[in-house]
This record gives C-alpha cells, structure tokens and sequence, in this order.
C-alpha cells in the first residue's frame, strides 16, 4: 500500500516506472497513474482534458479496459482519511503538492491514492477507491479468491492507521505552542478534511492552575485550501474554485498545479466568532465535557457550533463537520472543528475516532507547550535579574557588556559580569563563569555575584576577594567550581589591579591601535580550595580599552581557547585600525563587532563580556591633603578648598563647599586617631571625599531643638547633589558631589 503525504508536505520520490518506494510499498505504474489523472480531471470537476491530449488518450485507455474487464466505473471521491495518508517522515510543505477534488495528491507525475501494490501489465485495472465503499466484482481483478469489499475495507483501516501514526508524528515535532497547532491544521487538510478551525483557551492555564474568571475561547488558527463557498450546501451555487484562475494552474500535461490555489492560514475570511466565551450549562459546555468528538448533524452539536463559531458560519449539512473537544491531562483547553465540502464523501463513524486521536495528541503537545513555555519564562527571568540592568557610569570610565546565551533551548547559564563603584571613584571590574548551562549553575552564579559585590564594598584587595569566594564555594557544595576575574581600577594613578582564578586573560586595546594579552597569574579555580591568590598591578593608560570575556567567546569544539584568544587580539587590532589609531573605536560597536568573530560552530557555551574605555582623571583636577585630627583641621579644610576652587574657576561653589567640608571633617576628627585625608576631584562633578581610620559609619537624625549637634549629615543631604559613607578596610570614607556651575544648560 502507497503511503501518502500529508497536506502541503513535501512531495515523496516516485519511480518514473513503479518500483518501490523507500518504506517498500508498491508505486502504481504510469500508465494507472494517467488513467487516473484523467478521469480526475476529465470527472467534472476540472478543465477538461483536450482530445488529443496524452491525459485524454490515456483517460479512454482506462474507460476500455474497464469496459472489458467488466467493472463498473470508479467513484470520483473517497471517503475517510485513508484518500490522503501522511508520510511517516516529510520535510514539510512543497510546491509539487498538488490535490485533486477528491482528496488525491498529484506528485511528480504520479499520483497519491491509488491503492496499487504492484506493478500490473497495461489493461489491468485496479479498485481505485481508497477509503470509500469499494466497487470491484466479487473477487480479486486477478483472479484470487478474497472478496474486493473486504479487501477495501482492509485496505482503508490500514490507511487509517497509517494515517494517524504519521499525523500524531507531525503534530508531536512541535516544542511550542504555534507549532503544534500548525502541525495539526496541516496534518489534516486537505487529508481529513477541507478545512479546520482550532480554539484554545485565553488565557491557556498552566500545570494546576484554576482560572477563576469564565471560560473563554479564541480562535488560535484556520486552515482550509478551498473557498469559502465549497464549504456551503452543494446547492447553493458554489463551484470548486470559485473565484480562482483554475486554467492559470493547469500545467502542460493537462493536469491542475493545486500548489498554486491559496491555503488560507490564521488570517483568512473563514467567517468564525474572534471569540466565544462559554456559559455554564450551555450545549457547547456539554459538549466539551463529554471530551468525545461528535458529528455536526448530531443535536448536541446542532446547538455547539453556532455558539461556538457564530451563527453566520456556514455549516455542510450532513456528517461533514466534526466538533472535537482538546483535553489536556486535567482539564479541557480548546476544541477543534474539522469541515468537509458536499463535493467530498461525509465523515463515518470510525472517523470519529480519527479525530479523538488527533484532539488528544495535540491537547497533550498544548499542555507540554505551555509548561516549556513557563520553564523557559521563569529561566529569562532568573537569568535577567541575576545579571545587572544597566551598568554604573563612574568617574573617569566608560563600560559596555553584552551576554548571548549558549542557545535558544538552554537560556540560563552560569557567566556573569559586573561593574562596582569603590571609594576613591575607583570601580571593580568582575566577569565570571559557574560551570554547567542549568538553573542550578545560574543560581550559583547569583549567589557569587552577591558575595563579590558584598566583598567589594569592604574595598578589600582584588586577592582577598577571589579567596573569600573560593570559600563561599565550597560551602555551597563539593562541586561548585568556578572561574573568575576580578580587576580594581583606578582612574586617578591610572592603574589597574587584577587577580584571577583559573579564567582567560583579558585584553588590552591601545589607543595607537596595539592589542596585547596581558600576563596576570592564571590561578586556580573558585570552589578548589587551599589555593592562594596573586594580584598583578599594571598600568591603565588613558584612551585603552580593557575586554573582560568569558571562555565561550574564544573556545568552541573548533578551536582551542588560545588560538581564540589569539583570534580576539587580531579581530580588536584590525577594528582600532579601522576606526583609526588616534582615536578608540566606541564601545558598543566594538562589543558588536567582537561577537561577529563568532562562527555557525562557535556557540558552544553562553558568552559574558564585559568593555572598559579608561578615560581617567588628569592630575590638574586633583587635590590632595593630609589633615591632623585636631581641633584646627576643619579651619585648615576650608582654607585648602577655597585654594582648589580659585585654581578651578569655580569660586561659585566657595560657600557650599566650605560649609560642608566643614562638617564632615568636623565629624571625622571626633573620633579619628591618624591623620583625616581630604580629596576634591574635578570631573562632571564636584567631588569631595574625607577619610578616617573609625569603621564607624555617620547616620543621619533628626535633632531636636535642645541639641547642639547632629544637624551636620542634615545639611550634607540637604545641600548636595549625592552623598554617602562607605566602609573599608583600614576605616571609612564619607563622600558628596556638588554641580558645577552651568552643568544643566551643558546636560
């Protein structure tokens, strides 16, 4: 038996003699297929072949042979779905796909339908019913002794079979939810029927989610290759291709192209309700309970359909439409309604169950669909939020960052990055990578990140950090392992520090142009244990630009990581020349141009990378004091900064800035007991930062009126553009930033 491909699948190999196909079943020979052919398209239904014409000749040729075989002429259409049986494996639509009014495909020359098994001399003829009451003798054309009704009824339930084993594949190949509703609408027309409309539930609940609104359908996806008309009363007028330039589709051998007529999808003039909203105790209730498909023509479905389609939807009469209920594995989601044209056989009662098959498959890939759906939701969002939303801009340094997850199917991963203003308006530079794409890897991730950045505010040395993450690894399990690079820059001595745990160096982009790999002491992973940390100090100069990376940008099953890292170092070089050597290419062009060294095969493993421009601070813009923790150094404070103000040209700011220096070091020498440092810094900004040696950090309070203190911190807040204290190692730093003068009409 020939299988048969779905509707608009891709057309099967044919030999041009018969033979077999790859499955093994037998190819009717071209004679059968012409005679076939011709009858179809000489039946009524189609242009009419010319006399003459090979088609024609080879109509007469059939009508003879059955005329002296003594069989009655065959039916024009055939019932079920075994007319069209879907092929195990089809790459999809094809433009050879062609189908004929009564559910044969034209392919290649052949056609699809035709129950022949093997080859037969010219003038044997065969039953070329599929699907439908047979019409053939009381025995085998041969001469064997099977009755030709059994072996059609045989050979239709075999269609069948065939019919919903490749129909359910094609619907379970979809992995959301479009796909497996474009399967089934495909899988079925023109196959099963002429056309379909598949409701879903809006919103589609989830695992065991109980809606607590009113149930409400929407109408998800139409199909039909038809006009509307042929789905209306055979009397009331409507020809196939109505309205179509059915001759423009004839092809030069007589027959039709029907990859040429319109497959209507989602947004055709199928006149069904956008939306249905169904009421409790009402026929379509009933129905979709019952969970079973049932026929139009039954009551139940009499009074369902024009509910749930609307009453201007045209109905067939008869068992021409199918209303099939799509239950999940706890509850309904949807129903789907199969329609049939006059032309065609009606429905039969094992079609019923044809459809039940079909409903439960697709409701079960709807509900896989929807919890892939909320799995992958819930990874973006974890994903999203463990990494930052918008980077710092600190003082004398620009940042850009991309992330690319490893694929489309696996969102999460364990790389991250990060950018951490310091005191001193230094700022830490971090880029890691938890090993593994799961959620488990993200959330390990996370739970770094925050140590880092909890670590960092305490501004401890860049090898201190990396070896209190080591331990917060290993408490987090035997085999949490991570690598990772954290780098502390300074855009006053325009020096960097870096120390690294196990992962690729970064790399340098000069402002002539030059890209290095600079050397920093690999070190062990994060999660080994026992293992110390080295840091290296290296010069920052001004107009570099610093690339922190991950391993999946320069390592990949094609290329080992040093031959991408020596890859990346070229590709930086090569886009500073392009751009010129005098000034650096920008940022966000560079991080784009950087990922399209990437290659078809390079995705291997999601990608963090992290751009640094240091602009830095020049030394004109900076001073610098030392103050003894005596009762003159607030006086001394405010006679040093009007000195900076004056050389600035910005005596304007001379007031503000005396009265809140004032105050800060007021409170600084109180409980300071080594020398008070004082820095005002020159940037888009006034900024002024006092340090001590108390690690305890100012609180702001309400003063009563009786008290002769405490209102210092109110004027800092009240006066300045930010403020703020931060802890470190060796103490404390209160800071506070002031606009300059004329910096709103520059912004």
């Amino acid at each position: 038996m020939t299988e048969y491909p779905t509707s608009q699948e891709g057309p099967q190999p044919v030999a041009s003699g018969g033979g077999t196909d790859e499955a093994g079943h037998g190819k009717a020979p071209i004679a059968a297929a012409e005679a076939v052919r011709a009858h179809a398209l000489g039946a009524g239904t189609g242009p009419v072949a010319e006399p003459g014409s090979g088609a024609a000749a080879a109509a007469t040729d059939a009508r003879a042979a059955r005329s002296a075989a003594g069989l009655p002429r065959p039916r024009a259409a055939a019932s079920g779905p075994s007319a069209d049986v879907p092929a195990a494996e089809d790459p999809g639509p094809g433009p050879d796909t062609a189908r004929p009014r009564d559910g044969r495909t034209f392919e290649g020359g052949s056609v699809h339908g035709s129950p022949a098994e093997t080859p037969r001399p010219r003038g044997e003829v065969t039953d070329l019913t599929v699907g439908g009451k047979g019409d053939g003798g009381a025995g085998r054309p041969g001469g064997g002794g099977v009755p030709a009704g059994e072996m059609g009824a045989a050979r239709r339930e075999g269609d069948r079979l065939r019919f919903v084993g490749a129909a359910t594949r094609r619907i379970a190949r979809g992995i959301d939810l479009d796909e497996i509703v474009l399967g089934l609408c495909r899988a079925t027309v023109p196959t099963f029927s002429d056309a379909i409309l598949v409701y879903l539930r809006d919103p589609l609940p989830v695992g065991d989610e109980r809606p607590l609104g009113p149930v409400v359908l929407r109408l998800r996806r139409t199909d039909r290759l038809r006009p509307i008309d042929d789905l209306t009363d055979a009397a009331s007028g409507g020809t196939i291709g109505a309205g179509l330039d059915l001759a423009g589709a004839a092809g030069a051998a007589g027959e039709l192209d029907f990859s040429q007529l319109p497959l209507v999808g989602p947004q055709g003039d199928l006149p069904a309700a956008e939306l249905c909203e169904i009421r409790s105790g009402g026929a379509l209730a009933e129905v979709l309970r019952g969970v079973r498909p049932v026929f139009g023509s039954s009551a139940a479905a009499k009074a369902a359909l024009p509910e749930l389609l609307g009453v201007d939807h045209p109905l067939p009469r008869g068992n021409r439409a199918v209303l099939a209920p799509l239950r999940g594995r706890r509850r309904v989601i949807g129903a789907a309604v199969f329609l049939r044209s006059p032309e065609r056989p009606a429905f039969e009662q094992n079609d019923l169950l044809v459809a039940a098959q079909l409903a439960t498959h697709t409701a079960l890939g709807i509900d896989k669909a929807v919890l892939y759906g909320r799995e992958a939701y819930i990874a973006d969002e974890l994903q999203r939020t463990m990494l930052p939303d918008s980077l710092p801009q600190p003082t004398g340094v620009r940042l850009a960052s991309r992330y690319l997850p490893a694929a489309e199917t696996a969102r999460v991963g364990g790389d991250w990055y990060d950018a951490i203003p310091l005191p001193g308006s230094r700022v830490a530079l971090v880029v890691g990578d938890v090993m593994g794409h799961s959620m488990t890897s993200a959330a390990i991730m996370g739970q770094l990140r925050t140590t880092a950045q909890t670590l960092a505010q305490l501004d401890l040395p860049p090898a201190e950090v990396l070896h209190h993450l080591d331990e917060q690894a290993q408490r987090l399990g035997s085999d949490r392992m991570a690598t990772c690079l954290y780098a502390v820059y300074d855009p006053v001595s325009h020096r960097i520090t870096i120390a690294n745990a196990g992962h690729p160096p970064p790399v340098l982009l000069h402002l002539g142009g030059r890209a290095e790999v600079l050397r920093v002491p690999p070190g062990a992973p994060i999660g080994v244990g026992g293992v110390d940390f080295e840091a290296v100090e290296l010069d920052a100069p001004a107009g570099a630009t610093l690339l922190l990376y991950t391993d999946g940008l320069v390592e990949s099953r094609l290329r080992d990581v040093w031959t991408g890292i020596e890859q990346l170092r070229e590709r930086l070089a090569t886009t500073a020349q392009l751009t010129g050597l005098d000034h650096p290419p920008p940022l966000e062009a560079l991080c784009d141009d950087v990922l399209d060294m990437l290659g078809p095969g390079d995705r291997d493993d999601d990608i963090a990378l992290l751009a640094a421009r240091f602009d830095g601070i020049a030394p004109s813009d900076v001073a610098y004091w030392f103050l003894d923790p005596e009762e003159t150094a607030p006086g001394r404070a405010r006679r040093f900064a009007r000195r900076a103000l004056t050389r600035w040209g910005l005596e304007e700011l001379s007031d503000s800035l005396e009265l809140l220096v004032s105050e800060v070091v007021t409170n600084a020498v109180r409980y300071a007991e080594r020398p008070v440092t004082l820095r005002l810094l020159r940037t888009d900004v006034l900024r002024c930062e006092v340090g001590d040696d108390s690690p305890q950090l100012p609180r702001q309070r309400r003063a009563r009126d009786t008290d002769e203190g405490g209102r210092g911190l109110f004027l800092v807040n009240r006066m300045a553009r930010r403020w703020g204290a931060t802890r470190l190692s060796s103490g404390k730093v209160v800071w506070f930033e002031l606009a300059l003068p004329g910096a709103h009409e520059r912004r």
